[in-house]
């Protein structure tokens, strides 16, 4: 059977949130930050070398960050001489066009080449983030540029064309080279993704023309300045996610802002209008998050203990080398077999763990203590189970069969920093001092707020979002309840909204706009 998959996108005014779920079960969550520009996996920059290091055979590079970026002789690239002769030439008088066309892609740089013989400090070069900051390291980057579409990721500076080896049909593979290689110009390259199978000639020259506008939309950036910049970014989170993710067992996408809904809907028709009809607009008076259980399941997934089937549980800790997971039964006991009991429960882990590697997006190296196994059949069976639920996992990793001492290790690759989400909180009350005023008084003070938005701001409209606890209290009783007294007593309109996330008293007033007053 299908899997269900559904997107949801909450919008707000600091950040999106986007979350995969399969099946009603949250799989994946990415957030993007609103406001100043966040250094991202795919963003182009011109950068500046700082320091050069032969020893390493590598270099430092200013990008703009408060973390100097690293860059090693490997990732420069076949042509990197194109890319600064094209970086050294560019200017405003020049026509840049032109100049790019001219440029000779050779000679390739040499395999067991140094470091010194190349860069320079000072020496401004193109370069592309392969890695987010992680901990006190820079960003890793790349001389070798590319832009990911859907269907096709187009590489400037290059001359070959190369196609996914999982589309299987040779009569395909022939057709898309043929079709891709006559609409490319002039020093440009491309891999054909395995999604670009099938389409037609109009949907991949679309993508190739928007992917090239988007590559020269930059240079006009460049010949107007050369100091350290930001070139072009990936697209928004959503629509990478989109991207990479896009297929036909995608049911459902739920967006709660109309300016995001109409950027996906007009994207998704470009990639997949046959899907277009799958991007629903929220509009309900619950948060987005809560209506579809999400906060509920980040509440429960993120901690350091997880809650596995019956009773067993993970406790994960992370460090910045190496991710530890201890595998306990905890009350469970269900069949009088020990070793049976222990698989069972072994198996309950590795599918839980599988969904935390990509819901936390953990990195490096995962080592996962399972409760021992005598019989090697069970220890072998777990191994192929663990390697199987890894498939549909898109970063890179590798599953190592379990060690005599019962241990499972995994290196997932590492991109961007392990997402780490507090699910503690502190008493709202108290603020950690562990004495409190009566919550008997709770309706006092928020009627105080009230009173004062009411009659010193002239607020006649108000939206007032609380737990559900909070909320079961001030509406308790048809006739006699708090919300109802309010309203007789001060004549304005209380729209109450409960929120999952908010802490047992947590209370906040919003005005018409939908901005927090404070």
């Amino acid at each position: 059977m299908e899997s269900e998959k559904d997107l949801i996108v909450d919008v707000s005014t600091n950040e999106v949130r986007i979350a995969l779920m399969e099946n009603h079960r949250l799989i994946e969550l990415n957030k993007e930050s609103g406001g100043e520009h966040h250094i991202t996996v795919g963003d182009a920059y011109l950068g500046k070398v700082k320091k050069v290091m032969p020893a390493l055979n590598a270099a430092f590079v200013d990008i703009g960050d408060e973390k100097e970026a690293f860059i090693h002789y490997l990732d420069l690239g076949l042509y990197f001489g194109a890319f600064d002769e094209f970086v050294r030439k560019t200017n405003t008088n020049t026509n840049a066009s032109d100049l790019y066309r001219s440029i000779k892609l050779g000679p390739i740089l040499e395999k067991e080449g140094r470091i010194e013989g190349v860069l320079t400090p000072g020496q401004m070069i193109l370069v592309q983030i392969v890695k987010e900051p992680i901990s006190t390291k820079g960003s890793r980057l790349t001389a070798e540029i590319s832009l990911a579409g859907r269907n096709i990721v187009l590489l400037p500076f290059a001359q070959k064309v190369s196609i996914s080896q999982k589309i299987s049909s040779k009569e395909e593979k022939r057709r898309l080279e043929t079709l891709v290689s006559s609409i490319l110009p002039a020093n440009y390259g491309a891999i054909i993704r395995t999604a670009a199978e099938g389409k037609n000639a109009a949907i991949l020259v679309a993508e190739v023309k928007s992917l090239i506008a988007k590559w020269e939309d930059s240079w006009g950036k460049l010949s107007k300045s050369k100091a350290v910049q930001p070139l072009f970014s990936e697209y928004s989170k959503t629509t990478t996610i989109l991207r990479d993710l896009l297929n036909d067992s995608f049911s459902n996408i739920y967006v709660n802002d109309e300016r995001e809904y109409e950027e996906i809907r007009r994207y998704i028709s470009i990639i997949s209008p046959e899907q277009e009809k799958i991007v629903k607009l929220y509009d309900g008076k619950e948060p987005i998050f809560d209506h579809f259980e999400v906060t509920r399941q980040i509440k429960s997934s993120f901690g350091k203990v997880v809650p596995i089937k019956q009773g067993a549980y993970l406790v994960i800790e992370t460090t910045e080398a190496l991710n530890v997971v201890d595998v306990n039964s905890g009350i469970r006991a269900k069949t009088k077999d020990q070793e049976d009991n222990s698989f069972e429960v072994n198996k309950y882990a590795a599918e839980e763990l599988a969904r935390q590697f990509r819901l936390r997006d953990m990195g490096g190296i995962i080592i996962i203590d399972f409760i021992d196994m005598d019989s090697q059949e069970h220890r072998n069976e777990l191994y192929k189970y663990m390697v199987e639920l890894m498939q549909t996992d898109r970063a890179k990793h590798n599953v190592l069969p379990l060690t005599k001492f019962g241990l499972m290790q995994i290196t997932r690759q590492r991109v961007r920093p392990v997402t780490e989400i507090n699910t503690t909180e502190q008493c709202p009350v108290c603020h950690g001092t562990g004495k409190i005023a009566s919550s008997l008084l709770i309706d006092e003070q928020i009627e105080r707020k009230l009173a004062f938005y009411v009659t010193e701001k002239g607020l006649k409209t108000l939206t007032l979002k609380v737990s559900p606890i909070l909320g079961a209290y001030l509406t308790r009783g048809l006739f006699s309840s708090f919300i109802g007294k309010w309203k007789k007593k001060y004549k304005c309109k209380i729209n109450l909204i409960e929120v999952t996330d908010f802490s047992v008293l947590q209370n906040e007033f919003y005005d018409v706009k939908g901005d927090l007053l404070d």
